[in-house]
């Protein structure tokens, strides 16, 4: 019975790709136009949607910069940078293109940084993002 089987896989495996078949797509002119049109506006877009973990937000500017200071010294490999929404100073480190990639940095700044949270950041620049 194995051995039927072994050569049922067998054959399946090798003629696979005899019955492999073309497939043609046929889409109306207005479906390829729009389409057209999206690929051309995200091409002239300067700016990509990413995330970034916002360590802080404070109203204190002495203690943004406190804070800032001191995160560039501990991981000096993730960009950092801060926002003003009046009253506040926020503090937003990395530049991760997927929520999965900030959840993981989230769970490592945690341990310095309890109050740390992911924010959706749809200005970055494509540069900025972490590989």
């Amino acid at each position: 019975m194995s051995r039927f089987f072994a050569l049922f896989l067998l054959s399946c495996l090798f003629s696979a790709p005899a019955m492999a078949q073309k497939i043609q797509i046929e889409e109306q002119p207005l479906i390829a136009q729009m389409m057209d049109q999206f690929v051309q506006a995200n091409k002239a877009r300067n700016t990509v949607d990413g995330w970034r973990i916002e360590i802080l937000a404070t109203t204190s500017r002495q203690q943004m910069e406190n804070v800032m200071q001191s995160f560039q010294y501990q991981y000096p490999n993730l960009p950092i940078d801060w926002v003003h929404n009046n009253p506040y100073f926020k503090v937003r480190v990395g530049a991760f293109a997927t929520k999965l990639e900030a959840t993981h940095m989230l769970h490592v700044l945690k341990k310095d940084y309890p109050g740390a949270y992911r924010v959706m950041d749809n200005k970055m620049k494509p540069e900025e993002l972490i590989n």
